[in-house]
C-alpha cells in the first residue's frame, strides 16, 4: 500500500449534520485540507438540504437522502473541475449544509412607538409586538445573500433585520388601514395576515419564507388608557350620578359616625345627611309644568336646615328661624350655597335675629 493510497482511505467517507439546535440555519462541513474521498456518502437528514462549494461557486445541491459523491452525481462539480471521464481521489469542496425546517417563536416588536392617527382620538402612539415563523426556501439565495461559507449561521445573525421589516410593515398596514383603536384587539388576525402578504417579498430576498405571523398586542401609552378607564368608569355611571352621588353621601357618613373625633364629626355627618335630604327632596319634586299652563307658583324662599341635640330640623322659611327660643348663636345652621354648617351667630343673614345685648 502506498502512502497516497494510506492517506485516502483515512479520509472522511462519510458527510453528515447532525443538527441539535434549534437555532442553526447554516453549517459548513469541516475535513482535513476541504479533501472528500472519491465514492464519500453525503448524508442529508430530513428538512436538510447540502450544497458542494468550489472555489466559492455553489455546484450541486442534494435535497434529503444518501448520495454517493461520483462524477454520476455531481454534474456541476465536474464541469467546473473538468471530469469528463471521471476522477481521481480525493477532491477538494467544501459542503454546506442548511436547515430548511420552520424556526418557530421568532419575536418581533417595536422598539420606539409608532405615531399614528386614529379616527376618534387624533395622533396615538403605540407599541405593539408579536411571533413569527420562518423557513428556509431557496439555499441558493440563502448563501449568497446571508451565509455564505462560514462555519455556522445562527438566526439572531438575521432576526434584528427581518424584525425591522417587519415592524415597517405593521406601521404602514396600520396607518392605512384606518382602523379604530377600539377595534383594533377584534382585527388582529385580518392585519396579521396583511403584514405577512406584505413583508413576504422581503424574506423571498433572502431565499426565506415567512409560514406564519401573529399579533399578540398592540398597546397605547399608560396615561392614554388610564384616561381610557376613566371615560369607560364615566359610561358606565351615566344615567346614574345621583344614585352614586348618594351612596357616596351614606358611606360618608357611616364612617364620620365611626370617626372619633367628636363633634366635628358629627358635625360632618349632619353636613352629609342635609345634602343628601336636599338631593332626595329634589328628585321627589314634582316636573315643571309647560310655560302657560297656569299661572307659576311663587319663587321659592331660602330653605335653612339647623341642628338641635345632634338632629337635624328643616327645611324651613327663614321666618321659622326668628321664632324665639328656635335659634341660638351657637346653633349649627346650613342652607344650599354653604360649604358647610356654620354657628348662626356667624352667619350674616341671621345676624338681625341676635340684636346686641346692652
Amino acid at each position: 500500500m502506498t502512502l497516497r493510497e494510506f492517506i485516502s482511505g483515512e479520509l472522511i467517507d462519510i458527510i453528515e449534520w447532525p443538527d441539535q439546535t434549534d437555532t442553526t440555519m447554516a453549517w459548513r462541513f469541516s475535513r482535513p485540507q476541504n479533501e472528500i474521498k472519491n465514492g464519500a456518502q453525503l448524508i442529508v437528514r430530513p428538512a436538510q438540504a447540502a450544497m458542494l462549494i468550489d472555489e466559492g461557486r455553489i455546484a450541486d445541491v442534494y435535497p434529503p437522502g444518501r448520495h454517493e459523491l461520483s462524477t454520476a452525481n455531481m454534474p456541476v462539480l465536474s464541469k467546473l473541475q473538468g471530469w469528463k471521464y471521471g476522477f481521481a481521489s480525493p477532491f477538494k469542496a467544501d459542503v454546506l449544509f442548511v436547515s430548511t425546517r420552520q424556526f418557530v417563536d421568532q419575536k418581533w416588536g417595536t422598539t420606539n412607538p409608532v405615531i399614528l392617527r386614529d379616527a376618534q382620538l387624533g395622533p396615538v402612539r403605540l407599541r405593539a409586538y408579536g411571533t413569527y415563523a420562518m423557513r428556509l426556501v431557496d439555499p441558493r439565495k440563502f448563501v449568497e445573500q446571508l451565509s455564505g461559507t462560514t462555519a455556522g449561521f445562527q438566526t439572531d445573525q438575521i432576526v434584528d433585520q427581518l424584525r425591522d421589516l417587519i415592524v415597517a410593515k405593521v406601521s404602514g398596514v396600520l396607518a392605512e388601514g384606518g382602523i379604530s383603536i377600539y377595534e383594533l384587539s377584534a382585527r388582529y388576525a385580518e392585519v396579521g395576515a396583511l403584514v405577512q402578504q406584505r413583508v413576504a417579498p422581503q424574506f423571498d430576498q433572502y431565499g426565506l419564507t415567512i409560514t406564519q405571523f401573529v399579533i399578540e398586542n398592540v398597546s397605547l401609552p399608560s396615561e392614554v388608557e388610564a384616561t381610557l378607564d376613566q371615560q369607560t368608569r364615566m359610561s358606565m355611571l351615566r344615567g346614574q350620578l345621583d344614585t352614586y352621588a348618594q351612596l357616596q353621601s351614606a358611606d360618608a357618613i357611616r364612617d364620620a359616625a365611626r370617626n372619633p373625633s367628636g363633634g366635628a364629626a358629627a358635625g360632618v355627618g349632619i353636613g352629609m345627611g342635609a345634602a343628601l335630604g336636599q338631593r332626595a327632596v329634589a328628585a321627589a319634586a314634582p316636573p315643571v309644568p309647560a310655560v302657560g299652563a297656569y299661572e307659576p307658583p311663587p319663587l321659592p324662599s331660602v330653605r335653612w336646615y339647623y341642628a338641635v341635640g345632634g338632629e337635624r330640623k328643616g327645611p324651613v322659611d327663614q321666618s321659622a328661624l326668628a321664632v324665639p327660643g328656635v335659634l341660638t348663636p351657637e346653633t349649627l345652621v346650613w342652607r344650599h350655597g354653604m360649604a358647610g354648617w356654620t354657628l348662626a351667630g356667624q352667619v350674616p343673614e341671621l345676624a338681625a335675629l341676635f340684636p346686641p345685648k346692652r
